[in-house]
């Protein structure tokens, strides 16, 4: 999954690439550093698992708003504006751009698999024919 923060201003696109991206303005503990004295030294947490995005403040003093509602914790959808206090991003979500194979595409076919091939080779009519019914034990 591609998921991208770009800036509202148009100046900055993200990639995040990690499950775990932790913002704020401190690079030794910070994964993406955002230099602006509005941004928190460890601000918040963005997570990335099953193709969804979520958010989680933590404790900042200017706030994460997701859409300019303020959140403490939420879930990213694509077009969703994201603000770490006043520093806004446009969520981007979408399918991966590198062949990885993790996706299946259009082209891609199940094989499909006989079950049990040698037990259908002992199971032929005269095998059959030697199992009572339920209707002959009457």
């Amino acid at each position: 999954m591609l998921a991208q923060l770009i800036s509202t201003k148009g100046d900055r696109t993200i990639r995040i690439t990690d499950d775990v991206t932790v913002v704020g303005r401190r690079p030794e503990v910070c994964d993406l550093v955002i230099p602006s004295d509005s941004i928190s030294k460890i601000h918040s947490v963005i997570s990335k698992t099953d193709g969804l995005l979520f958010v989680r403040d933590l404790g900042s003093t200017n706030g994460t708003r997701v859409n300019g509602q303020r959140v403490t914790r939420g879930a990213l959808l694509p077009g969703d504006e994201l603000a770490f206090a006043s520093v806004k991003f446009k969520v981007h979500l979408g399918p991966s751009d590198d062949s990885d194979g993790d996706l299946v595409g259009h082209g891609d076919r199940t094989e499909m698999l006989p079950a049990f091939p040698s037990l259908q080779e002992e199971f032929d009519e005269d095998s059959v024919a030697d199992i009572p019914s339920v209707e002959d034990s009457n």
